[in-house]
C-alpha cells in the first residue's frame, strides 16, 4: 500500500471536490484505519503459527430468514501480503457485517517478513508456500470450528470476501479444485460457497505485474521473478477459471492502489472461460471505502453479499 502522507500534507485545507486522486485515496485510507480494533467473541487456532488463528464474530441481530440459523461471511484481510497488515484493521468491518446478522470469520494467516528486503526498501510481499498453505488449511478446519465457536451459524450459507490482496486470496480459494493435479491445495470438489465477493482483488497477476501493483507485490509472493511463470498456474485466479461459484467483483473506480484493469481482466478472462462473474464498479470510490464501515461503498459491499447468501 502506498504512503499517500506527501500528497495528503500538499492538500491539506483543499475542499475535498478539489484533492487530487492522491490525496484523496490518502484520506479515504487514514478513514478505513481510523475505527479501533474491535476483539471477537472468539478465538480458534487451525494450526501451530502464531498467525494460524480465526477470530469469530457473532451476529449482534437475529437472523433474517426465520427458523434458519446465521449466514457466515468468511474474511480474508489484505495488505499486499505484507506482515506489517494483519486482520485487526478489518475488525470494524467484520464487526460491521456482524451487526447485520452475520456470523464473522475473520482469517489471519503468515505473510511476507517485516524488513525492507526488497530492492526498493519495500518488504517482501507473502511467503511461499506458507501463505496458500494457511488459507487452505483455514477454510478445511472452518466447518469443525464453527460448529464449536459459533454454534448458531449456517455452514450451509456461507459467502467468502477478501479485500485487496486478500481478495486474490478468497478467489484462489474458491477454485483449489481446478489447481494443477500436483498441487497440495487441490481438492476433490468446489468448495460448498454461496458465493465470493472479492473487493478490490488482485484478480489478474499478469496485469497486476504490468501495473506494479502494490510494488511489484505479486511478484514477490511467488518467489522472484524467476519462479513467477512456474508458480503462476498455481496462484492466479485468472487462470483458474471458471469456478462454477458465484462470483462477484466489487471495485472503486478510482482506486490506486489495485486500479480497475485488474478486476476487469479476471471479469473479461472468466467471460472467455464460459462464465459470468458479476462486477460492480463503484463511481468516486478507491481502495479502502470498501471496508470502511463509515463509508457508503462498504453498505454496497454489505448488500452485495447479500445478494448471495441469502
Amino acid at each position: 500500500m502506498p504512503d499517500h502522507a506527501a500528497a495528503r500534507d500538499a492538500d491539506a485545507g483543499r475542499d475535498p471536490a478539489a484533492r487530487t486522486p492522491e490525496a484523496r485515496s490518502a484520506a479515504e485510507e487514514e478513514s478505513a484505519f481510523s475505527h479501533p480494533p474491535v476483539d471477537p467473541d472468539a478465538t480458534a487456532a487451525y494450526g501451530e503459527h502464531p498467525d494460524q488463528v480465526i477470530d469469530f464474530y457473532a451476529p449482534r441481530g437475529e437472523a433474517p430468514l426465520p427458523g434458519a440459523g446465521s449466514a457466515v461471511v468468511v474474511l480474508l484481510h489484505g495488505g499486499a501480503w505484507r506482515h506489517r497488515y494483519d486482520r485487526r484493521h478489518v475488525t470494524p468491518f467484520a464487526e460491521h457485517l456482524a451487526r447485520r446478522g452475520y456470523a464473522v470469520a475473520n482469517v489471519e494467516y503468515r505473510r511476507g517478513g517485516s524488513g525492507p528486503d526488497a530492492a526498493d526498501g519495500t518488504p517482501e510481499a507473502g511467503r511461499w508456500p506458507d501463505t496458500f498453505d494457511d488459507v487452505a488449511a483455514a477454510l478445511d478446519a472452518l466447518p469443525a470450528l464453527l460448529r464449536e465457536k459459533l454454534p448458531q451459524a449456517d455452514p450451509r450459507r456461507t459467502v467468502l470476501t477478501g479485500h485487496s490482496a486478500g481478495g486474490h486470496l478468497a478467489l484462489w480459494a474458491a477454485a483449489r479444485h481446478l489447481l494443477p493435479a500436483d498441487a497440495p491445495w487441490r481438492t476433490d470438489a468446489p468448495p460448498r460457497l454461496r458465493g465470493v465477493v472479492a473487493l478490490a482483488p488482485v484478480a489478474d497477476f499478469e496485469v497486476a505485474r504490468k501495473l506494479g501493483v502494490c510494488s511489484g507485490a505479486t511478484v514477490q509472493l511467488l518467489g522472484g521473478d524467476d519462479e513467477f511463470a512456474s508458480r503462476q498456474p498455481y496462484a492466479d485466479p485468472a487462470l483458474l477459471l471458471p469456478t462454477g461459484i458465484a462470483t462477484t467483483l466489487v471495485q472503486g473506480r478510482c482506486d490506486l492502489v489495485v486500479p480497475e484493469a485488474v478486476a476487469e481482466a479476471y471479469a473479461d478472462a472468466a467471460a472467455r472461460a464460459g462464465e459470468v462473474v458479476g462486477l460492480t464498479l463503484l463511481e468516486d470510490v478507491g481502495h479502502f471505502p470498501l471496508i470502511d464501515p463509515a463509508a457508503d461503498a462498504c453498505a454496497v459491499v454489505a448488500e452485495e453479499i447479500a445478494q448471495l447468501a441469502w
